[in-house]
């Protein structure tokens, strides 16, 4: 078995120095003193010159970033993720739809849409809108059932007050 020869040694490549050796014979004036030796030579290499300062866009709009670079505030491109929705908002407001047909399930709906309203205000979480449609529907709706409610409870009074108490003669 071989071992690899002893770091920092002659044969060790990390040892060695990073640029190539100067070869003494080939002239280096106007070259570069780095990297390709084949490479042209910049001719405007002793010349100073003055950089032209960069121009704003014309046709951009006064305060805000040029296009292609991320709105200032945002670390990175394009929009920040939107706020998780509260779950309760949603269930508020399936109820009180569902409240549209069954009627019982509407207040239970705008109850949970004041309870998520609450929480939204609390956790900074998303559905306010949800939370508040599931109260006025709710609302709304109990409403209706109670009026409804109230129609057939006096039409069954009116019934019973102007109605026979069955004492009357029948002829069979």
């Amino acid at each position: 078995m071989t071992y690899p020869p002893p770091a920092d040694g002659p044969s060790d490549p990390w040892s060695q120095p990073s640029t190539p050796p100067v070869d003494p014979t080939l002239p280096t004036s106007g070259q570069p003193t780095g990297g390709d030796p084949y490479a042209p030579a910049d001719p405007y290499a002793g010349m100073k010159m003055e950089q032209a300062a960069p121009v704003a866009d014309p046709y951009a709009a006064p305060g805000y970033a040029p296009a292609g670079y991320p709105a200032a505030g945002y670390p990175g491109y394009g929009y920040p993720p939107p706020p998780r929705t509260n779950g309760m908002a949603i269930a508020a407001l399936v109820l009180a739809l569902v409240g549209i047909g069954s009627c019982i399930t509407a207040p239970i709906g705008a109850i949970l849409g004041h309870v998520a309203r609450k929480q939204i205000r609390e956790t900074g979480e998303g559905g306010e809108g949800m939370a508040k449609a599931a109260i006025i529907v709710g609302w709304i709706l109990t409403g209706l059932l109670v009026l409804a409610i109230l129609f057939y409870v006096v039409l069954i009074v009116i019934a019973i007050s102007t109605g026979d108490s069955g004492s009357g003669d029948y002829n069979y």
